[in-house]
């Protein structure tokens, strides 16, 4: 498998008040085991904020990759030759296709706290996927991999 003539990457990672969040789960763990002793309380801290930090950290572990003639989103696995036309969305008409503009039949790589996305058509009629919805901090580039991709394979 060759590499794609635009290498792109990208970890859609949480936000950063996510871990304050677990923390404070955290310390609300410890708060409810107080009554037990200064033991537990401590065990309820570090319990409770690495548990709430692994689940954190699992949502914000999704990447997006154009590998070779891939593109890998999450855990799919697309052939660029698939792909059709991609759309730039800004926020708020990302936020209309997250919403009324969906389509049950689509594949959605949605994280609501990246206000950008791309929709990518899908062309395979195979396919009953109409298109694919990625939310992304930089759809230009995302966009660039993908039209990169398919010309090169389609060389």
């Amino acid at each position: 498998m060759q590499l794609s003539a635009t290498p792109y990457e990208e970890r859609l990672t949480a936000p950063r008040s996510w871990w304050l969040i677990s923390f404070l789960v955290g310390v609300s763990f410890a708060l409810i085991l107080l009554p037990f002793g200064p033991l537990p309380l401590l065990g309820g801290l570090v319990g409770g904020t690495a548990a709430a930090a692994v689940v954190a950290s699992a949502y914000g572990s999704v990447r997006i990759r154009v590998v070779g003639d891939s593109l890998i989103a999450g855990e799919a696995k697309i052939p660029v030759s698939a792909l059709g036309e991609s759309e730039i969305l800004d926020p708020e008409e990302a936020r209309a296709w997250r919403t009324f503009k969906a389509d049950t039949r689509a594949f959605l790589l949605l994280r609501a706290y990246i206000p950008m996305a791309l929709r990518v058509e899908v062309t395979d009629p195979d396919d009953p996927t109409p298109y694919l919805y990625l939310s992304t901090r930089e759809p230009e580039r995302l966009a660039a991999a993908i039209k990169a991709a398919r010309e090169a394979t389609a060389a």
